[in-house]
């Protein structure tokens, strides 16, 4: 049986989830990164994507984070999401708004490198909105 820890996902409208779990799933800038109890200590930059949590009693949840940064330590975990919400509250809608808003500021940057990053931006909402169609 896996050990547990503590994961907290903050975003910074409020504390998401506070709680003793067995394992997180982040959507690392890197590519998705399990964290465990007892894992190397690391800080690692979030892309849009999903957080699969895996509570100490068994059950799992998952949520959409729109970016932030991870503190992994062996005691725990921390999240600080950009954005974050619950996956059942988040609307194929809502991803297009961003999506929009994004492909909008694209069109007004005259800044390569800022440019460039939105362009990534858009591409990982896109992604992301396919996978959310996909469950």
């Amino acid at each position: 049986m896996a050990d547990n820890f503590n994961f907290e996902l903050v975003s910074p409208e409020r504390l998401l989830l506070s709680e003793m779990v067995t394992e997180v799933v982040i959507p690392a800038a890197d590519g998705e990164m399990t964290v465990m109890a007892n894992h190397a200590p690391t800080m690692t930059t979030i892309k849009p994507g999903i957080v699969s949590v895996r509570s100490a009693n068994g059950s799992k949840q998952d949520y959409v984070v729109f970016g932030g940064f991870a503190d992994i330590l062996p005691t725990g975990c921390t999240l600080l999401a950009e954005s974050a919400v619950i996956i059942q509250d988040l609307s194929k809608d809502e991803l297009t708004l961003r999506i929009e808003a994004a492909q909008r500021e694209i069109a007004d940057t005259v800044h390569h490198e800022h440019k460039s990053r939105l362009e990534h931006y858009v591409m990982e909402l896109t992604h992301l909105r396919g996978v959310i169609d996909q469950d």
